[in-house]
């Protein structure tokens, strides 16, 4: 009897799992057949979903971006831009506001320097040209009088030499006096002064202030430097191996390390003859606008364009990242579907190709089909992406 009711059981358990296989088996083909249906690739939203989106529409456009070598350095000035101010006879700094990032204007005052030698050397000056006077004039009578041979040569020859040695005094402390920085006019005027003014030699800013109020300057000592505001460039490190896709004339952008997304242009005018050690070449690039923000020593990253074509781009926006490929999404159009609104999304993958004012290069991988005639998501390519993979966890079958 207890053989006969375990029998019984095991037919029992049997036709249980044999009605659950079956169900299951009618699930997957229902699943099956909405997969097919759907399509692997496609993306639905209703109304509600697309409006909340903001998914925007838009085509692939013709676009000349050039292939780019990508490349770091610094913004620069020329040596004869990067001007020192100093003082060749020394004194004491009596007066400066200057800081370093001043702004400053041709011939705008910078520091006033004192020296008590200077009055001394303005009074050796106005000594000889009080001279000048008294010695050309006995130069002139000692000549006419050798010239009827009443005078000796000897004494007309000290009388010219005499003159002749305060004219060079004369030029020597006047040159000597401009080198300081001092007016011989207003000099020889009655204006003398143990103090002199110096001013700045160009427009520009000034990069470091190397003294204050009350220090002495040594001649050799500089007191500031001053930055030609009109020659910065940039200066890009290319190594050896990339120097031949680069030449003259060839435009450059480069971005701040503080604003990477703010592009700015220069033109490749000047490429390095030499190697250096670490087997890089200097490039330097003219700017095409001057930028106030800009100051010497500023780290870039620049991007030299090395040759350009026409090409099918698309807004980097509609461009998704998945699974280690590229895709867009086309806009298949809207349907009805019980009454209700449902937009329609086609997964495409692409190719990549130069990036370039938020423009990138695309291709489908596919085919070769032009992609100029295809509505493509501008805007809200990353929510469709959500929803694709949100649907195929779910099991909805919109694979990638």
């Amino acid at each position: 009897m207890k053989n006969t009711i375990k029998y019984i059981n095991r037919i029992s358990i049997v036709f249980i799992l044999g009605l659950t296989i079956a169900s299951c088996g009618s699930k997957n083909e229902g699943t099956t057949e909405e997969h097919h249906e759907e399509g692997e690739n496609t993306v639905e939203l209703t109304e509600a979903q697309y409006d909340q989106a903001d998914i925007q529409i838009g085509n692939a456009e013709r676009k000349v971006i050039g292939s780019e070598l990508r490349v770091n350095g610094v913004i620069d000035v020329p040596p004869q831009s990067n001007i020192s101010i100093n003082m060749p006879y020394g004194g004491f700094v009596k007066y400066t506001e200057m800081l370093p990032g001043s702004k400053v204007k041709k011939g705008q005052l910078l520091v006033v320097i004192e020296n008590p030698e200077f009055i001394q050397f303005q009074q050796d000056y106005l000594e000889g040209l009080a001279n000048q006077e008294f010695l050309k004039a006995e130069y002139d009578r000692q000549k006419e009088l050798f010239d009827e041979k009443v005078a000796s040569g000897k004494t007309f020859q000290q009388a010219k030499s005499d003159y002749l040695a305060n004219e060079a005094r004369i030029k020597s402390m006047e040159e000597r006096l401009k080198i300081i920085g001092f007016n011989p006019a207003k000099i020889e005027g009655g204006t003398v002064s143990a103090s002199v003014n110096i001013y700045a030699p160009v427009t520009g800013s000034v990069r470091e202030v190397y003294t204050n109020i009350g220090k002495y300057i040594n001649p050799q000592d500089v007191i500031m430097d001053i930055t030609n505001a009109e020659d910065l460039h940039v200066e890009l490190t290319v190594y050896e191996n990339d120097i031949p896709r680069v030449r003259e004339g060839q435009r450059i952008r480069f971005a701040l390390a503080n604003s990477p997304e703010e592009w700015r242009e220069a033109e490749v005018f000047l490429i390095g003859s030499g190697v250096r050690e670490d087997r890089s070449v200097t490039v330097h690039g003219h700017l095409k606008k001057m930028h106030e923000d800009l100051k010497p020593g500023m780290y870039v990253a620049a991007r030299i364009e090395t040759d350009s074509n026409e090409v099918l781009a698309a807004p980097e926006a509609s461009i998704v990242r998945f699974g280690g490929k590229q895709y867009v999404f086309s806009y298949a159009g809207k349907k009805s579907e019980n009454g209700e609104t449902v937009h329609d999304f086609e997964m495409l993958e692409v190719i990549k190709g130069y990036t370039e004012d938020g423009y990138t290069q695309i291709s489908l991988a596919d085919t070769a089909e032009d992609l100029s005639n295809i509505q493509l998501v501008t805007k809200g390519a990353f929510t469709l992406l959500a929803k694709a993979k949100n649907t195929e966890e779910e099991g909805g079958g919109h694979g990638h």
